[in-house]
């Protein structure tokens, strides 16, 4: 092993095979009732509970640990009505022609349109960005595996979400381009999700659904 990098040793507590089993069950139960939700309440959600949900996720790992991902925490209202103003316009688009038949069929049975009041109503907007490359001082450098680092820290991001007790929805109003302009991002930041979080509004529903089975999700070999 090259003396240049510096290691430490590595901290993970060890569970016998009960207890594995018991937590595994748990947090597959407790994970099952996270739902992505349209409807909102405007009650406040500290800041200090949105870092430590942002930090969590950026515990991600990422390829050749560059951590390329910008997590932008939106509350102002006006921003938020910025964005709201111009998703809806790409929204509009995209219900009436961009999107295939195909498409709007298989979103039917959620009932969703081009319209996102959530988007004023949650206490938080937060607009994940991917960096395709690193940007100091005019300098850029490369990232690896962008994508699938940033895809990563978003599932955790989600999983926090839950955790905390608070709700999100993954929306992607595309295209997102606007994103970086309102949020006056860089060049090296393209938007990746933008995901409203708060708590869910009191009357708020979920469509009925029902997951895979493990059959259909599991290949043993």
């Amino acid at each position: 092993m090259s003396t240049d990098n510096k290691f430490i040793p590595l901290t993970i507590h060890e569970l016998d095979p009960t207890t594995m089993q018991h937590k595994a069950s748990e947090f597959r139960s407790f994970m099952d009732m996270r739902r992505t939700v349209r409807q909102f309440s405007d009650k406040h959600v500290p800041k200090s509970v949105i870092t430590d949900i942002i930090m969590t996720a950026s515990t991600a790992p990422s390829g050749a640990h560059k951590q390329p991902w910008t997590f932008c925490a939106v509350s102002d209202d006006d921003i938020k009505k910025a964005i709201r103003t111009a998703a809806e316009k790409e929204e509009y688009e995209n219900y009436h022609g961009r999107m295939t038949e195909e498409w709007l069929k298989d979103l039917a049975p959620f009932e969703t349109d081009w319209k996102k009041p959530f988007l004023e109503t949650a206490p938080w907007l937060i607009v994940i960005f991917k960096k395709s490359y690193g940007l100091s001082n005019g300098q850029r450098s490369k990232n690896y595996y962008v994508n699938e680092s940033v895809g990563i820290a978003t599932g955790m991001f989600i999983t926090a979400v839950h955790n905390a007790g608070l709700v999100a929805l993954t929306h992607t109003p595309s295209p997102m381009n606007f994103l970086g302009k309102i949020l006056n991002r860089p060049a090296n930041e393209t938007p990746f999700l933008l995901i409203p979080v708060g708590y869910p509004a009191m009357d708020a529903k979920v469509p009925d659904l029902t997951r895979k089975p493990e059959n259909e999700v599991i290949c043993w070999y």
